[in-house]
């Protein structure tokens, strides 16, 4: 009895939640579209996340696992991606390629990139993700967009919304930034910039992104920080920030940005409380 009462009040409590979100959303002209509010236990949604898999870019040192809890799991209210220090067998290795995602047998650190690339896009909108990011050298979460088409086109033309990123040697800045192809010469540019708060990693804060035909902003706790006119990337329908593009909540470690890791922080962990999705009603 007193664990049916349990579920009944906090089926309840959810139900009150998502109304609760939804009518604050209306109330400012956006429409819920998409979310994750990570009210489950286990691993992530499949129908909503698939993942990454393997060394990826930038010369990162972890291996992104594939459905494992150790790494990504879900429990509590929240989805957690865990960095670790261990031995992970690389699935692609070939003892006769010199190529930096195939050369060594053995991974010395894992972590997840969870994405919903096949399973939810959009063109526009805010997407808004409350969230505790790690600590230490060498961590480096990100939560940020790319295009659809990335794989036919490449990347810069498919383009980059970089929502949130923070690295730790550089540890009270939160960074957004765009990456795009000149219009002309089809040469990667950037626009970006950064937002200097003491400490981000102490508490949850609000990352988000909104996106129009117009522009895209880039703000934390709800206070715009970078603003980007579309236009600087084309004005044609060449313009990658006019199409469609998928999400990443990704924690990387070392790499060209991340720098050299301090093990003795390992493990760390990225936590993300939501994942919301709006669009104009």
């Amino acid at each position: 009895m007193r664990l049916l009462v349990r579920l009944l009040f906090f089926i309840v409590l959810l139900t009150l939640n998502v109304s609760a979100v939804q009518a604050q959303a209306t109330s400012s002209g956006w429409k819920l579209a998409w979310s994750d509010e990570f009210n489950y236990s286990g691993l992530p949604d499949s129908t909503k996340w698939g993942y990454e898999q393997g060394f990826v870019r930038n010369n990162e040192k972890q291996y992104y696992t594939y459905k494992r809890k150790e790494n990504a799991f879900v429990e509590n209210g929240v989805l957690t991606i865990t960095a670790k220090k261990e031995i992970y067998p690389n699935r692609d290795f070939s003892s006769t390629s010199s190529a930096w995602q195939k050369k060594d047998s053995l991974a010395s650190y894992t972590s997840a990139a969870l994405i919903t690339l096949g399973k939810a896009s959009w063109k526009f909108g805010k997407i808004e993700v409350r969230a505790k990011i790690p600590r230490g050298l060498g961590v480096w979460p990100a939560i940020w967009m790319l295009g659809n088409n990335v794989s036919e086109v490449g990347w810069p033309l498919s383009g980059e919304i970089d929502i949130m990123e923070f690295v730790g040697h550089d540890s009270s800045s939160i960074h957004g930034t765009m990456h795009y192809a000149d219009p002309i010469t089809k040469k990667h540019l950037q626009s970006g910039n950064k937002i200097v708060v003491s400490q981000p990693f102490n508490d949850f804060h609000t990352y988000s992104a909104e996106w129009n035909n117009e522009e895209m902003r880039c703000l934390f706790d709800g206070r715009v920080y970078h603003t980007f006119p579309l236009n600087k990337a084309g004005e044609d329908l060449s313009n990658a920030f006019r199409k469609p593009f998928y999400l990443l909540i990704n924690f990387a470690l070392g790499g060209s940005w991340g720098k050299t890791i301090d093990d003795a922080v390992l493990p760390q962990k990225f936590i993300v409380d939501y994942v919301r999705v709006y669009q104009k009603e």
